[in-house]
């Protein structure tokens, strides 16, 4: 029979343990910072979104347990993010104020230790990063129940930034309060977005508690931090920063709700293993136009996961189309039929050749 070791002798070895981890995570700092160097002459992007994906899955795959895969990628999420801030550190925006989605996926997908700066608008982080000297932009594309952003393809059209990477985050409603309990509660205040999401849930719970609009989920999280009979719907990460209780958790009436946000930078991914294409692109007044476009894809074999069409700004009657690629265009073995695409096309622009993130699956 084993032998149980006693407690003072298992926290020695998890003492023992911890000094070994820190002597290897500053030897890999130490190595991340001659990776800085390199970049610096060379004039290399600090993100190198498929290599760090493609580091992700090979400690994933590597990993025998008991550790589970989402804490090892945590960890690693933000071991990454330290090695970024050393080697340089680097500026993302995103739709603020802190505690909205965008700020959830951009603290998600880049870690704490990137320096995050919050914008009003989804113009003001396209002009941070095509003319202000960010590196780096989160913005929503999509979501898999409302459909498309169409001011983010729309800013597309008027900034020349690129796309580097993806992420899908799940949207997941709680409701928090200062309060202890549902009883306290006279209002309930948030984004309309999230009010409308969790609408069975609130007339199920709260039946005839009036439901307010706020410019956004932070906005309404700081109306309840002042006052205990209110309550605000939004992610869970509000009642930390916000001092909040959280009376229920999942409460929105579809649960498989996600939104895809691109990461945009104002130059392309120069990385050499990329599998998804974004295009943009117009057409000529003239029939077959865009059924050619189809079919020259079609016969290359390249699958398209998206296709939407948007009016073209300042042209009656003219659209745009935002297509997704399963390819990397930027392989010399699609040159020929790129060069087939802009005669076939009034104007087409490449937003960036990057790596797919799966879908369903979060950062």
């Amino acid at each position: 029979m084993e032998r149980e070791l006693d407690l003072d002798t298992l926290r020695e070895r998890i003492d023992e343990l911890d000094k070994e981890l820190i002597r290897a995570l500053n030897a890999r700092a130490e190595v991340s910072l001659d990776v800085g160097r390199w970049k610096a002459r060379r004039h290399e992007p600090i993100f190198a979104p498929f290599r760090e994906q493609e580091v992700m899955n090979r400690l994933a795959h590597g990993n025998p347990g008991p550790l589970p895969e989402k804490h090892l990628r945590a960890i690693y999420r933000e071991i990454m993010s330290s090695s970024r801030r050393l080697q340089r550190p680097e500026r993302t925006v995103y739709l603020g104020p802190e505690g909205t989605f965008s700020h959830i996926a951009a603290l998600t997908h880049m870690g704490h230790s990137q320096h995050l700066t919050p914008k009003e608008n989804f113009e003001d982080i396209f002009r941070a990063v095509a003319d202000e000297g960010a590196e780096l932009g989160v913005v929503p594309l999509e979501n898999s129940l409302e459909g498309t952003v169409g001011q983010v393809v729309d800013l597309f059209m008027k900034y020349p930034v690129y796309i580097q990477s993806e992420l899908y985050i799940r949207i997941s409603h709680s409701l928090m309060s200062k309060a202890d309990g549902l009883q306290a509660i006279r209002e309930v205040h948030s984004h309309p977005q999230p009010l409308e999401q969790c609408r069975d849930w609130l007339t199920a719970h709260l039946r005839g508690v009036p439901r307010l609009t706020a410019d956004s989920t932070a906005a309404a999280a700081e109306l309840a931090a002042a006052r205990e009979d209110i309550a605000v719907v939004g992610h869970e990460q509000l009642a930390e920063l916000h001092g909040l209780n959280i009376l229920a958790a999942r409460i929105e009436d579809h649960p498989d709700n996600w939104t895809r946000f691109l990461v945009i930078g104002p130059s392309p991914v120069r990385e050499e293993k990329r599998d998804k294409t974004s295009i943009l692109f117009t057409l000529p007044d003239r029939p077959g136009s865009l059924a050619g476009v189809l079919n020259t894809l079609a016969g290359e074999g390249i699958n398209m996961t998206k296709l939407e069409s948007r009016p073209f700004r300042g042209e009656k009657w003219k659209y745009v189309f935002f297509t997704d690629l399963e390819c990397d265009l930027g392989k010399t073995e699609y040159e020929s039929m790129l060069a087939n695409l802009r005669e076939q096309c009034h104007t087409l622009r490449v937003l960036g050749t990057y790596p797919a993130a799966p879908k369903g699956q979060e950062g």
